[in-house]
């Protein structure tokens, strides 16, 4: 379903050499995992004997009661469409492996032999185990024939092709060059990792900074599964530290010493989306001609859908995160001002304030560069342009920031200029229409754009990047500046950026941004109603901005399809809007996207700041006359 892989990382508690104790355990869990859906099930290290037995190893009697109970851990497998690891010690051409056992619908499909080998501390396996490198054999074992033994395994998904799965142990993830590195570049869009790693002070951050960043660097899936309670505590104890990550993101975490399984979703479409996208550097100069695809069978549908979305994609939801993140946002959107400002030896800059978010969000970006620059702010020319739809809420709230900041003023009434623009092209001002709206716009930014002339300046754009996927914009109008520096931050930031300024700055500029955050979005071009309140709400016609921002995260930095954005969104929204609410905006928005591309075609230069721009020159190349339909049909 949309490429989701429901996976599980599981630590059964065990008894050192008891092997019939622990396959009864790793077949209760096995059970457990089949009621939950999973479509990959993942044990530690070397879980049927223990990874404490020692010189046990040696004894051929622990070997041969693993061989014997992992056949009937496999056969309890039958009718279960998954693929299962799990750690066993393999005797192969007078030498003992340390493997990961991949299981599927009652077969032994593989042993994958551990690669890197401790020799150091508590962990002496070279004691008992050889390496697995360059090893490429076939054995009898657990009751099957030929049985593939090799660290080059990629396991492949009959169905879903993305569905790709390779394995690692323990140690492995430690070294350098982990196998991960080889499999990931050779197609392995999922790492398992059968771990038995002791815990220590710290140990737990670094495991889990190291999970994290190797499925970011792989872009990949990453299942790693800890031994638990019952190992030999003789020197050391191990605390059953699962994980589960994807491409950088911790999706799932166990909770230390606590036995059990973790489950989650990872979305191998997206991933191998990613990869794509990053062809031409991911798979360049590694060698992958000796790995060997085995096809398996999982299961086709996830009844219980544990992974959540964040509503808001582009905001962090933790706080620390955020305000570390708005601080970088506002120092990039300056800098990329100061430059310009440099480059063009511009000594002013003009802005045309509204009292809304994005004017209030470009001024005080405007405001930052010149403070750095050692420039004067009385050379910020603050325009303000009350036209028919102006409040007098807004109108005060722009005179009160421009005044509070240290700005120059100047408002120019434009009810008269358009008045006599209707006359000359014959427009009955009494027709409220996209004309009566634009004309607007459209004096404004010929004002701007004169008295930037007029003062030796630069007009600083001010729309947003949500604006921009919906062509909300008047062309030629504010759709145009001289430079752009919010045209790569979403609506649902923009309030964040301006609340982080405004307890930055305190006093009386505090006071008039938290005014301007108070009110309804609206470009102010039609009349206000009998209370003088702004009658022009944009999320009531186009719809509200957390939905398109999230709907523009998903389509535009992943390839989503509509329908499977749906889906997310169904997820993340859940009690806020009904199904047919986010079909009807979603529509909307992709109408939108696709017939307003020829105004992002054309628009000014403006510094990016994330990983989701709409820029013509970068990021974002669309013909203009792109056809719709495909992506209608699919919500």
């Amino acid at each position: 379903m949309f490429g989701f892989v429901k996976v599980c990382a599981a630590t059964p508690e065990i008894k050192v050499a008891d092997c019939g104790h622990n396959a009864d355990n790793l077949i209760r869990m096995i059970n457990e995992a089949k009621k939950e859906d999973a479509d990959l099930v993942v044990f530690p290290e070397l879980c049927l004997t223990g990874y404490t037995c020692g010189d046990l190893f040696n004894q051929t009697a622990l070997l041969d009661a693993a061989e014997k109970e992992l056949s009937r851990v496999i056969e309890s497998t039958e009718g279960y469409d998954a693929l299962v690891f799990m750690g066993v010690p393999v005797r192969c051409n007078g030498r003992l492996y340390n493997c990961a056992a991949a299981i599927g619908s009652g077969k032994l499909l593989a042993l994958i032999p551990k690669t890197f080998i401790p020799e150091y501390g508590e962990f002496y396996e070279a004691r008992h185990f050889t390496s697995g490198l360059n090893v490429c054999d076939k054995v009898n074992f657990a009751g099957f024939s030929d049985v593939p033994i090799s660290s080059d395994i990629i396991f492949r998904d009959a169905e879903n092709s993305d569905f790709t799965v390779s394995a690692e142990l323990c140690e492995d993830l430690w070294a350098p060059k982990s196998p991960s590195i080889r499999h990931a570049v050779a197609g392995a869009n999922i790492i398992v990792n059968l771990s038995c790693s002791d815990e220590t002070v710290g140990k737990a951050e670094y495991r889990r900074e190291l999970v994290k960043i190797q499925s970011a660097k792989l872009i990949a899936g990453y299942v790693y599964a800890d031994s638990g309670d019952g190992e030999s505590t003789t020197d050391m104890v191990f605390a059953g530290h699962n994980l589960i990550c994807e491409n950088g993101e911790i999706l799932a975490s166990s909770e230390l010493f606590e036995n059990g399984a973790i489950y989650s979703e990872i979305d191998t479409e997206k991933l191998a989306t990613e990869r794509q996208r990053m062809s031409s550097t991911f798979f360049l100069g590694v060698d992958t001609q000796d790995h060997v695809f085995i096809t398996f069978t999982s299961k086709k549908k996830i009844d219980r859908f544990t992974r959540t979305y964040p509503k808001y994609p582009f905001v962090p939801e933790s706080k620390e995160i955020l305000d570390e993140r708005t601080s970088t946002i506002l120092k990039i959107q300056c800098r990329g001002l100061e430059k310009r400002l440099l480059h063009t030896k511009s000594s002013s800059a003009v802005i045309g304030i509204s009292g809304g978010l994005d004017s209030a969000l470009a001024l005080l970006v405007t405001c930052r560069a010149f403070e750095e620059l050692g420039k004067d702010l009385s050379k910020v020319l603050c325009v303000t342009m009350p036209g028919f739809g102006t409040t007098d809420a807004t109108l005060s709230n722009s005179l009160n920031l421009i005044e509070a900041l240290g700005c120059t003023s100047m408002t120019i009434p434009i009810g008269d200029t358009v008045s006599k623009h209707f006359c000359d092209i014959g427009h009955d001002p009494n027709k409220r229409d996209v004309t009566y709206e634009n004309a607007q716009a459209r004096i404004r930014t010929l004002n701007l754009m004169d008295l930037a002339n007029q003062n030796g300046g630069i007009v600083i754009g001010t729309g947003d990047l949500s604006e921009l996927a919906l062509g909300w914009a008047t062309y030629n109008g504010d759709h145009m500046s001289m430079y752009a520096v919010n045209c790569s931050v979403p609506k649902t930031l923009v309030k964040h950026l301006i609340g982080y300024e405004a307890l930055r700055r305190g006093g009386d500029i505090e006071k008039i941004l938290s005014d301007i955050l108070a009110q309804e979005i609206s470009p102010e071009l039609l009349p206000p109603d009998e209370k003088g309140k702004i009658s022009q709400k944009t999320e009531d016609i186009v719809g509200p901005y957390e939905l398109h921002d999230f709907f523009l995260y998903y389509s535009v930095r992943f390839g989503f399809s509509p329908d499977k954005i749906k889906f997310i969104a169904c997820l993340a929204f859940d009690g806020v809007y009904e199904e047919d609410e986010i079909t009807k905006w979603l529509t909307v928005f992709y109408k939108r996207f696709f017939s307003q591309q020829f105004k992002r075609s054309c628009i000014p230069d403006g510094v990016k700041v994330g990983s989701v721009t709409l820029s013509p020159r970068s990021d974002w190349r669309m013909p203009s006359d792109a056809e719709v339909s495909l992506w209608l049909d699919k919500i």
